[in-house]
């Protein structure tokens, strides 16, 4: 069985990305959490994965790092990962790749944190573009395939990558056009995201340099998250 190594669910937006995709098709695999201030943990992690960082799967002798990595190998052994449909297909490997690459802005001023809420402090010219052409790639994957889902009628490794930007929409309130806030809705209600939304919130424990990295770009309006436990 396959061995998924992740972070801290409220926070790491990269672990999210195979995590939720082998989910929703059932592939099965053993989670290994390691939070951020484990310092300890994360020394004998870089013993597993070369660039130290989170996802990582093993497969028995075999270990992938980096989560388009991650989702060609499993493309290569499981049906659904991508739309079998040869334009669906190569329009979703383009939007993965392009968020895995690109939404610079987006990802670093709204830094992924599920359980909170923030008002930022302004929205910059860069942020805005972002969400424009975010806008336009969701709006184009669901004319040209149909929806619900960005390549068609089913959830693929193209909605996968975009499931980080989901939560930070909830997070952030930002704003998107009627059909944008129509996908995040059918996103945030798929029985993967709620169950990786609910661990988040239950998490005890914090990352200081991500909560600073948050309250620097807005004001927090609501924390719902667990409180923070000394032994967790």
């Amino acid at each position: 069985m396959y061995t998924l190594h992740i972070a801290n669910k409220n926070y790491s937006s990269w672990s999210l990305r195979p995590w939720v995709l082998m989910r929703e098709l059932g592939i099965a695999f053993t989670e290994h959490l390691i939070p951020f201030h484990r310092a300890e943990e994360w020394a004998a992690y870089r013993r597993i994965a070369p660039n130290g960082k989170v996802p990582c799967l093993v497969d028995g002798d075999i270990t992938v790092w980096e989560s388009l990595a991650i989702v060609e190998y499993l493309a290569e052994r499981h049906s659904g990962v991508w739309p079998r449909a040869p334009v669906a297909r190569a329009w979703s490997r383009s939007a993965a790749a392009e968020m895995h690459a690109g939404f610079g802005a987006l990802r670093s001023i709204c830094s992924m944190s599920c359980g909170v809420r923030v008002q930022l402090h302004a929205m910059s010219p860069a942020l805005n573009a972002d969400l424009q052409r975010l806008s336009g790639l969701w709006n184009d994957g669901l004319r040209h395939f149909g929806g619900p889902f960005l390549a068609g009628a089913a959830f693929s490794a193209a909605d996968a990558f975009f499931a980080p930007v989901v939560f930070r929409m909830q997070t952030y309130g930002l704003p998107l056009d009627p059909a944008a806030r129509g996908y995040v809705a059918l996103m945030l209600e798929r029985a993967a995201m709620r169950d990786w939304y609910e661990a988040g919130l239950r998490e005890a424990f914090r990352d200081a340099a991500h909560d600073e990295e948050i309250a620097a770009q807005g004001r927090i309006l609501e924390d719902l998250r667990a409180p923070v436990r000394a032994d967790a």
